[in-house]
């Protein structure tokens, strides 16, 4: 896994759709819609056999809410966040440091502002020991669900 951990880190500093900015990763996709990209996450995320424990339609809550709130914005077209967890990464990092507990679920997110804008798919930035195997599996499941590996 610590291969993995470096080939991770070098891959998204030489991408061009990647950006690591304020403590996330993320990446823009262009050429997919946002359905093809939520599809392509649920299946990696299923597909490295972990189980989706929360599928938070964040987009869909903020919609519905924003007349209550006397708001009249719309902020996404649409907006997800998937979370999952890990037994042996989530085991290990815990092992490390038993606060590294309010990481867990693990999570990515998406979301496109309007029907023509971009989607953009990423995750946290996680600190330093057990959970950059962690981080290295988001970066991995991200990646794989926009068809990048």
């Amino acid at each position: 896994m610590k291969h993995l951990i470096t080939a991770a880190t070098i891959l998204v500093a030489g991408l061009a759709h990647s950006a690591l900015a304020n403590g996330t990763v993320t990446y823009e996709v262009t050429d997919q819609s946002y359905d093809d990209v939520m599809f392509g996450l649920e299946n990696a995320i299923l597909d490295f056999g972990l189980v989706i424990s929360e599928h938070n339609h964040v987009g869909d809550m903020l919609e519905r809410t924003k007349a209550d709130l006397g708001a009249t914005e719309t902020i996404y077209a649409y907006a997800d966040v998937f979370g999952f967890c890990s037994a042996p990464l989530s085991r290990a990092a815990m092992l490390e440091d038993p606060m590294n507990i309010r990481f867990c679920p693990y999570n990515i997110f998406m979301y496109q502002i309007s029907e023509d804008s971009p989607v953009i798919i990423g995750y946290d930035v996680y600190p330093e020991g057990a959970l950059q195997d962690v981080q290295a599996l988001l970066n991995y499941i991200t990646r794989s669900a926009i068809g990048m590996d």
